[in-house]
């Protein structure tokens, strides 16, 4: 399991959290932010009838999306004002099917660089108190310039 540490300064998660809202596909999941600290970030999403596979469990895509996102945001609480970070790679160890009510994704830092960090994520399926441990996430993240206002949010889709 992952240690999450103190949460951050109010300066800190106001720009963490203002990039996070700017995620379409957090959106349409559900997703919230559920924590911010330096280095680690806390993301959940209910397990909706919208993402399920199948057999009724979560769909891996949940678990990635979310695993992804906590380690960027981890890994952007690290950086400068006024940089972003993009997913270089990312792999992804499905453990147990998502199974409850819930999934929550811990996204930790294991190693800041200057061009690239190495990052993780832990996955937990949750159910009323109980927290079971479903993926395991490792990956890069890369810094970039942020999106120009005049091109960040895509067009609406219409049928």
């Amino acid at each position: 399991m992952i240690d999450q540490p103190a949460n951050a300064p109010k300066a800190l998660e106001t720009r963490i959290r203002a990039s996070f809202d700017r995620q379409t596909m957090m959106q349409t999941l559900g997703a919230e932010m559920v924590a911010i600290a330096p280095g680690c970030c806390t993301l959940r999403a209910a397990i909706a009838g919208h993402v399920l596979q199948q057999h009724g469990a979560a769909h891996a895509a949940l678990a990635f999306a979310l695993g992804d996102s906590a380690a960027g945001y981890a890994a952007l609480s690290l950086l400068p004002e006024g940089t972003e970070v993009m997913t270089v790679e990312m792999k992804i160890n499905l453990m147990a099917p998502a199974l409850g009510e819930s999934l929550e994704a811990v996204g930790t830092v294991a190693r800041a660089g200057r061009r690239l960090s190495v990052v993780t994520a832990e996955v937990f399926a949750l159910t009323g108190s109980t927290r079971k441990s479903v993926a395991l996430l490792q990956g890069t993240m890369i810094p970039v310039d942020p999106v120009p206002a005049s091109v960040e949010k895509a067009p609406s889709v219409t049928a």
